[in-house]
C-alpha cells in the first residue's frame, strides 16, 4: 500500500506558530524531505523530533523527486518541508506534488504560515481577490518570461503580492514603477512574525524615495493595489479616442470576423449598444 505525502507547514520566522498537527506528522513520518537538511535541524531540535531527513531542494527537484514519489509507491510516508512556511508555494515542493498525482498517491496538506497571505491581511489592501506572483523572473535568466508577468500586471485590477529580497528590492520597485506607474499604492511589509516585522504602506515613488536612504534588511512581501476600473475605463476611452468605430470594424473584419460579430464585438468592448454600432456598420 502507498505511502502518503504530508505537507508540512513549518513557521516564517516565530517557532510559537509552529501546530500541534504539524509536530506529530514529522514525529511520526518515516522520512523528512527538507529543502536544507542543515537548517531544519534547528527546527526539529526545537521539537524534540528525531525522524530521519533527507534533502530535496530546487536543483534536484526532478531526479530527487523520482526516488521520493519510489519510496511512497513502496508504502514510505513522508513529511515534505520547505526552509520556512507552506512547501509547494514558490517552492520545488510543486513538482513532487504533480509526481504524486501522476502516481496516485495520496497528498495531505498540513496548514500554517504562508507569508504571503499573512502579509495580504494586514497590508490594509483589498483581500477579496489577488494575483500571487512570488518572486519575479530573473531579469538575467529569464528575461522573455519577465516582460510577460510585467505585462501581466499591467492591467491586473486584483492586488498583487510579490516576494523580494533585500538587495534586490530597489530595483524591483524601480521597475514596478516603470510598469505600474509611481503612484501606485503598496504594502511593504517586512520581516513577518520575527522581531523587527514592519508594515509600511505607500506608494511605490515613496517606497524607493525610503529605501534609497535606508538600506532594505530582511525578507520583504510587497502587496500592491490592483488597477481600478476607473483607470482601465480612461485608458479604453484614450484608445478608443484614437480608432473610430468605422476604423475597427473594418480592422476586425478585414481578420475573418463577420460582420454581424464585429458589430457585438465593438459594442462589448465600447460598453455602448449593438444598435449605435450597427448604424456605423451599413456604410461599410
Amino acid at each position: 500500500m502507498a505511502g502518503i505525502l504530508y505537507l508540512v507547514a513549518t513557521p516564517i520566522g516565530n517557532m510559537e506558530d509552529m501546530t500541534m498537527r504539524a509536530i506529530r506528522i514529522l514525529k511520526e513520518a518515516d522520512l523528512i524531505a527538507a529543502e536544507d537538511t542543515r537548517d531544519c535541524l534547528k527546527l526539529l531540535k526545537k521539537f524534540d523530533i528525531d525522524t530521519p531527513t533527507t534533502s530535496y531542494h530546487e536543483y534536484n527537484r526532478f531526479d530527487k523527486g523520482r526516488l521520493l514519489t519510489e519510496k511512497l509507491l513502496q508504502g514510505t510516508n513522508i513529511a515534505l518541508i520547505t526552509d520556512a512556511g507552506t512547501p509547494g508555494i514558490s517552492d520545488p515542493g510543486e513538482v513532487l506534488v504533480q509526481m504524486c498525482y501522476e502516481e496516485g498517491i495520496r497528498v495531505v496538506p498540513v496548514p500554517g504560515a504562508v507569508a504571503g497571505i499573512n502579509a495580504l491581511i494586514a497590508s490594509g489592501q483589498k483581500t477579496r481577490s489577488f494575483a500571487f506572483e512570488a518572486f519575479l523572473p530573473s531579469e538575467k535568466t529569464d528575461k522573455k518570461e519577465r516582460r510577460k508577468v510585467l505585462e501581466r500586471l499591467k492591467t491586473e485590477t486584483r492586488t498583487i503580492i510579490l516576494y523580494e529580497a533585500p538587495h534586490r528590492l530597489v530595483k524591483t520597485l524601480e521597475v514596478l514603477r516603470d510598469t505600474l506607474g509611481e503612484e501606485r499604492e503598496l504594502t511593504i511589509c517586512k520581516e513577518l512574525t520575527k522581531k523587527y516585522e514592519n508594515f509600511f504602506k505607500t506608494n511605490i515613488d515613496g517606497a524607493i524615495a525610503f529605501y534609497r536612504e535606508q538600506e532594505p534588511r530582511g525578507e520583504y512581501v510587497l502587496v500592491i493595489a490592483g488597477k481600478s476600473e476607473e483607470e482601465l475605463r480612461q485608458e479604453k476611452e484614450a484608445e478608443f479616442a484614437e480608432v473610430s468605430i468605422e476604423d475597427r470594424l473594418r480592422e476586425l473584419m478585414e481578420a475573418g470576423i463577420t460582420k454581424k460579430d464585429a458589430v457585438k464585438q465593438v459594442a462589448e468592448e465600447r460598453g455602448i449598444s449593438k444598435r449605435e454600432v450597427y448604424q456605423v456598420s451599413i456604410n461599410i
